[in-house]
């Protein structure tokens, strides 16, 4: 690789934090962005799925360290940022990732369900990115990625407060853009569409469904498969580095043609 491709892809002295970061597609991408030499603080309330994450990219010569934290609280967020900026000296990415699926219609949600299941994806979203612009303004640079879905963009069966957490979050990333471009951070949005993490299983438990026909089904689609979670995590990377310097208020569908 030439220096100049080396500049653009490295995140090196560069410092992220991501939610929900335990498993699936936040853990793998906290490897992804250790790979390309950022330090990364993974947030999560599964103490020991986080613990390990964090402690394998610290084993293969990244620079990881685990943080618990409950999105839905303030508390939570805020100290979070405090101890990632203590143990890191800045936050230059926030992956806004933490999410959670009920699969049930508006008659069948249950108001607390509705409410862990908009508290954790889009209040999250709030909380964790209002705690961590004002390090990113002093900076004058920052990226901001926030996790949608292909259901933020068209709705989806028996899924109705994960369809309106996700819709906030799309339009969310659209007024952020605006609000704080002029101080240099960019906010940008993936929306992924089925992706094979334990997020996918649990969804297919709770509708009752095989396994096999239930993935199957989730494989069809123009790329003939579903997805992984490095698919999702090369997305993430591409809005935190230098490649995307000139993107901010966009959405970027990863889905194998899912919507197409």
């Amino acid at each position: 690789m030439n220096t100049k491709a080396f500049e653009i892809l490295s995140l090196d002295g560069r410092v992220a934090v991501v939610s929900g970061a335990a498993s699936g597609i936040g853990r793998e991408t906290s490897r992804r962005l250790a790979e390309f030499g950022c330090a990364v603080a993974l947030l999560d309330v599964d103490e020991e799925r986080g613990r390990q994450a964090a402690s394998e990219i610290n084993a293969a010569g990244g620079r990881a360290l685990f943080i618990h934290c409950d999105v839905r609280s303030n508390d939570d967020c805020r100290l979070a940022v405090e101890n990632a900026v203590a143990a890191f000296g800045r936050v230059d990415i926030l992956f806004n990732n933490a999410g959670l699926v009920v699969r049930k219609n508006t008659v069948d949600c249950a108001e607390s369900e509705w409410d862990r299941a908009v508290d954790v994806m889009l209040k999250g979203t709030f909380l964790l990115s209002r705690h961590v612009i004002p390090h990113m303004a002093s900076a004058g640079d920052g990226s901001i990625i926030n996790m949608g879905s292909g259901w933020a963009l068209k709705g989806g069966p028996n899924a109705v407060s994960y369809c309106a957490a996700k819709g906030g979050i799309l339009n969310m990333t659209r007024a952020m853009a605006i609000d704080h471009g002029p101080q240099g951070i960019r906010v940008n949005c993936v929306c992924p569409g089925d992706v094979d993490t334990p997020l996918l299983r649990s969804e297919c438990a709770q509708t009752g469904r095989d396994e096999a026909e239930f993935m199957a089904e989730a494989a069809r689609r123009p790329l003939a498969r579903v997805g992984t979670p490095g698919d999702v995590a090369n997305a993430v990377l591409f809005f935190a580095g230098d490649l995307s310097k000139w993107v901010t208020g966009a959405f970027l569908v990863v889905d194998g043609g899912g919507i197409a």
